[in-house]
């Protein structure tokens, strides 16, 4: 029966390299591969200063889907390469918990992803997308660290 396999991208060394464990060790025929992108546009609400100048926001947002087109062709080229089915699903909000619901609306049977291995003390404070994920998927989470 086929699965359902969600994987987590950006434009980070740690997502490209969470994929590649993923297709190296993990991938069986037949998964359906969702690779799910949050946008950064959110980050655009956090800068208030910046919104008033709708020439920046504009600016900002061509920029942000300049990155998103390049990180899909990336991505399609390497699955293309591979062999492998799927599709890329672009996401809005908080990266954590776009995931969670992407994974909820594809029923994913597991979660891929890359961690930048922060301390826990870091981790306490500013969060990890890994670890929301982890501690709120009703599926398998892989975790992968770079070294």
């Amino acid at each position: 029966m086929p699965r359902t396999v969600v994987v987590g991208v950006d434009n980070s060394d740690y997502s490209e390299f969470a994929f590649d464990f993923y297709t190296k060790h993990v991938w069986v025929k037949d998964d359906n591969i969702v690779l799910v992108h949050v946008s950064e546009y959110t980050s655009l609400a956090q800068a208030p200063v910046l919104l008033t100048d709708p020439i920046v926001v504009t600016e900002l947002i061509r920029e942000e889907e300049v990155k998103v087109k390049q990180l899909v062709e990336k991505y399609s080229e390497k699955m293309k390469k591979l062999h492998l089915a799927g599709k890329v699903k672009q996401m809005a909000g908080k990266s954590g918990e776009a995931i969670i619901a992407a994974a909820i609306e594809e029923k994913a049977s597991l979660i891929v992803m890359g961690t930048r291995g922060m301390s826990a003390v870091r981790r306490t404070f500013i969060g990890s997308v890994s670890d929301y994920v982890l501690h709120h998927s009703n599926v398998p989470v892989l975790i992968c660290r770079k070294k």
